[in-house]
């Protein structure tokens, strides 16, 4: 029994397999939907936030790189460590605009969707290149998550026992792992 929730942990961290898959086939093999849900979200928060830091370091080392490669004076490297949302002044308008208009309406529409279709992984990914900042990124894509989680829980809860009312108490995931 308890390697089945491990397992449930796993898969949903596994970026190609996804919480919204996992969450409902666990439910289905005969695992009870709290702890599924429960485990299903932090497996797959875990290895966001994780994402999601080692995006931002990486960027952190490609903005130093630029700054070191065109000159950036000092008092504008300290500027840019003390307010991160200091634009360098090589930024074309186009993309000062583009990230301003992407941090004001489409992360919560990229982090609420792109769970669905993307991917969870592949959306924070997304969310980090586009420019946002870090917080607001993990904080959106738990949210999403969060939600993703009790909506594919309890359609699946909701669903099994319309379905297919028969379903032993003992699924077949129990069965396996005895």
């Amino acid at each position: 029994m308890f390697v089945s929730y491990l397992l449930v942990f796993l898969l949903a961290g596994t970026p190609l397999v996804e919480l919204i898959a996992v969450v409902p086939l666990a439910i289905v093999g005969g695992l009870s939907p709290v702890p599924v849900a429960i485990l299903g979200f932090l497996g797959n928060s875990f290895t966001v936030m994780l994402l999601i830091v080692f995006v931002d370091r990486v960027m952190g080392w490609m903005r130093a790189r630029k700054q070191k490669r065109i000159g950036v004076p000092e008092q504008v490297k300290e500027e840019l460590q003390n307010n991160e949302e200091v634009i360098l002044k090589q930024d074309s308008k186009k993309e000062k605009r583009a990230r301003v208009l992407f941090d004001k309406y489409g992360l919560p529409g990229l982090t609420f969707f792109g769970p669905l279709f993307v991917g969870s992984h592949i959306t924070a990914f997304m969310g980090m290149s586009f420019g946002s900042k870090k917080s607001l990124v993990l904080g959106w894509m738990l949210v999403s998550l969060g939600l993703w989680t009790i909506i594919s829980a309890v359609a699946a809860n909701y669903g099994v026992s319309f379905f297919l009312p028969n379903v032993e108490e003992n699924g077949f995931l129990i069965r396996i792992f005895q």
